[in-house]
């Protein structure tokens, strides 16, 4: 097989999605290289993500860090560009909706690199969430694009998008999660953090909640009033862990902050919750497959399956505690099986037709 796949990450989010890909392109004995942005570059956002999951050491990390949306994608793409020459490789692998990943398909372009995005099509609508603006760029730069849902496959032939381009292939970080269930331990992780048998997990850092004052004090406000009905994790985000104290978060009765967790150790809290709280898409997808009820603090999501499963409920700041006592009167039903093809098998998938365009392209 003639040719190299780069894999451009750079949060934890990509870290996730990454891993079974390269896993499975290494069986598949292709030849690829592994480059970090940077974009996370706290040690328990990043590093520990590569030792939990097994990804190799990155070929390059670029340590371009944090900034402004302006800022941090500037940064991102002189960096890329510069690596992304040097190496000149067959094609290009990106992950999801971070600045990380529209910095590298905006080089890919200006390069004439090929460009794959795993998690194509996803929609929320909401162009004032910058993930919503990558993802969409993304899709239009991309050759390959591996969806997780037949409804992502919908918005991209509604966007125009070739259908020979357009692979439904299932979930990869999902993948992850099934691949590591054995190593979760919630007994241990609740004993390890202080937290009673009932619990929430609390995770928050789209700059909707966090970036503004006035609603960071709205986001502090709910999750103090839901605490008064049950104790809640909240693991703070580098980025956004400020912003919330500043807002008033603090540690209180039934408030544990917490710095930030590897995988396993998050994915364990999760695991035992009662309720997870969240704004993130992938914990909404990995709280789905897990059973546990997921309350989201948007308005709208680009996961809409996890809505329909039932697992999930978009709320407001001031629906959040009464959302969160329905939750903890368990009223809800969960079906027993995820989402099509959230099976564990979206990383072989990805890499089969990765190596048959390789062939054809070699």
């Amino acid at each position: 097989m003639n040719g190299q796949v780069l894999h451009v990450v750079g949060t934890r989010p990509n870290f996730v999605k990454a891993a079974p890909v390269v896993a499975a392109l290494r069986a598949a004995g292709c030849d690829q290289a592994l480059v970090h942005t940077g974009q996370h570059y706290d040690e328990r956002m990043s590093d520990v993500f590569f030792r939990q999951l097994g990804l190799p050491e990155p070929d390059t990390d670029l340590g371009v860090g944090s900034g402004s949306q302006a800022r941090q994608t500037a940064d991102l793409l002189v960096a890329l560009e510069a690596e992304l020459t040097a190496r000149a490789p067959t094609l290009i692998l990106v992950y999801g909706d971070v600045n990380s990943t529209l910095a590298a398909a905006l080089v890919a372009a200006k390069l004439s690199i090929p460009l794959a995005h795993v998690e194509a099509g996803l929609r929320s609508f909401d162009m004032t969430m910058p993930e919503e603006v990558n993802r969409r760029l993304v899709d239009q730069l991309a050759d390959l694009l591996f969806a997780t849902s037949p409804e992502a496959v919908g918005h991209l032939s509604r966007e125009g998008v070739d259908p020979a381009r357009v692979h439904l292939v299932g979930n990869p970080m999902i993948d992850t999660l099934l691949g590591h269930l054995d190593r979760f331990d919630p007994v241990a992780a609740r004993a390890a953090y202080g937290l009673p048998e009932r619990y929430g997990v609390v995770t928050l850092h789209r700059p909707a909640n966090v970036d503004d004052p006035e609603a960071a004090r709205a986001a502090a406000r709910a999750l103090t009033e839901a605490a008064a009905h049950l104790d809640l994790a909240v693991p703070l985000h580098p980025r956004s862990g400020a912003t919330l104290r500043a807002a008033g978060l603090a540690d209180a009765p039934g408030i544990h902050l917490l710095e930030p967790l590897g995988y396993v150790e998050f994915m364990s809290l999760v695991q035992g919750a009662a309720a997870v709280i969240t704004d993130s898409g992938g914990v909404q997808e990995e709280t789905t497959v897990l059973g546990v009820p997921c309350l989201t603090l948007r308005s709208t999501t680009e996961r809409p399956v996890t809505v329909t499963h039932g697992t999930n409920r978009l709320v407001r700041h001031e629906e959040l505690a009464p959302a969160l006592d329905k939750v903890l009167a368990g009223t809800a039903t969960v079906p027993a099986e995820g989402p099509p093809l959230w099976d564990g098998k979206a990383g072989p998938r990805i890499a089969r037709v990765l190596t048959r365009w390789l062939e054809s392209h070699g």
